[in-house]
C-alpha cells in the first residue's frame, strides 16, 4: 500500500501535457491499471447517489448521467454537441487526459458505461470504464485518490455527429433493411411486455434477441473476458462484423452494453440512446412493438 501511495504521488507531479500523444485506451481497463493511471487521469463516480453515500470514495468526483441528458420522452438522448462542450468543460475533461469511470456493476444500472459512450460519442479516445467498479478498485489497494488541486476548467470539444449512436430514424432503417442485429438489453419481464420503468408500450423491437446486459459479469461485477462475450454474441448470430443496434428503457443499460461489445471487438456496435422512452412515446403503427 505505501509502494502504491509513492508511485501515485510521483505520477500527481506530471503536468497534464505528458498526457498528449497517449494511446487510446481499451473501454474497459482493469482495476490495478486504473490505480496505476489514477493520479495523472481524471476519475469519475457514476453511481446513484444512494450508493456513493453509503460507500465513498474521497478524491473521485461524483457525474450524474442525466446531467448530459435530455429530459421527458427523450429523456435518453444527449444534449446538443455545444451544452455537452460546456458541461463537459466546467466538469474539467481535456482530450489529452484519461477519464476513468466508476459504478457499482452488481447493484447498480450500468451508468459507468453510460458517462463513458457518452464521452466515447462526443469524441474523447481516453475515456474507459474501471472494470468491477469501486469495489474492484479497493481490492486493488486503493482505498482513496489523492487530493488534487482545485479543478481547471477543462478544453474538451463534443463532435457535433456522434459516434456509436443510433437514432430512431437509424433503427427504423435497420428494422427495414434485416441487416441489423437488434439487442434488447433489459431484464426479461421488460422484454416480454413489462413496463416498470416509464415505457408508455411494452415489448420488444422486432427480430430482437434479449441479453440482460449482466449476464456479461462474472459474480465479482467484473466483466466476462473477451472470449467469452464473442461465444454469447455468437448464440445471438453476431459476429465482429455484424452491426449491433443495442436498446433498453433510457439508453443507460444498453449503452453500457456497446461499451462492452466495443471492447471485444464489435467495432459496429451502437447505442439508441432513445430507446423505449422514445420509441413507445410513437404510434404503434410506424413504431411497433411486439411481446
Amino acid at each position: 500500500m505505501r509502494s502504491l501511495a509513492l508511485t501515485l504521488l510521483a505520477l500527481a507531479t506530471l503536468p497534464p501535457q505528458a498526457a498528449r500523444g497517449a494511446p487510446t485506451l481499451p473501454w474497459f481497463i482493469s482495476a490495478k491499471r486504473a490505480a496505476k493511471l489514477a493520479a495523472s487521469a481524471q476519475l469519475l463516480d457514476a453511481r446513484d447517489k444512494a450508493l456513493r453515500a453509503r460507500d465513498a470514495l474521497p478524491g473521485a468526483t461524483p457525474v450524474d448521467w442525466r446531467t448530459f441528458s435530455q429530459r421527458g420522452t427523450h429523456g435518453g438522448l444527449l444534449l446538443s454537441a455545444a451544452v455537452l462542450t460546456r458541461k463537459l468543460r466546467a466538469l474539467g475533461v481535456r482530450p489529452e487526459v484519461a477519464v476513468l469511470v466508476l459504478g457499482d456493476p452488481r447493484r447498480g444500472w450500468g451508468e459507468a458505461g453510460r458517462v463513458v459512450w457518452m464521452l466515447r460519442a462526443a469524441g474523447h479516445r481516453r475515456a474507459a470504464v474501471v472494470d468491477g467498479g469501486v469495489a474492484a478498485l479497493r481490492r486493488a489497494g486503493v482505498r482513496q485518490l489523492l487530493e488534487r488541486p482545485a479543478r481547471e476548467r477543462g478544453n474538451f470539444r463534443a463532435r457535433a455527429r456522434l459516434r456509436y449512436d443510433a437514432s430512431m430514424a437509424r433503427v427504423r432503417r435497420g428494422l427495414a433493411d434485416g441487416k441489423t442485429l437488434f439487442i434488447d438489453s433489459r431484464e426479461g419481464r421488460e422484454y416480454n411486455g413489462a413496463t416498470p420503468y416509464g415505457e408508455r408500450r411494452g415489448g420488444h423491437l422486432p427480430g430482437a434477441k434479449h441479453l440482460y446486459y449482466k449476464r456479461l459479469l462474472d459474480p465479482r461485477g467484473l466483466l466476462l473476458s473477451r472470449a467469452a462475450l464473442r461465444r454469447r454474441l455468437a448464440k445471438l448470430g453476431a459476429t465482429p462484423a455484424s452491426t449491433i443496434i443495442s436498446y433498453c428503457s433510457g439508453g443507460v443499460r444498453s449503452a453500457w452494453l456497446t461499451v462492452a461489445l466495443q471492447h471485444a471487438g464489435f467495432r459496429k456496435a451502437l447505442n439508441y440512446a432513445g430507446s423505449m422512452w422514445q420509441w413507445a412515446a410513437q404510434p404503434a403503427a410506424t413504431y411497433p412493438l411486439v411481446r
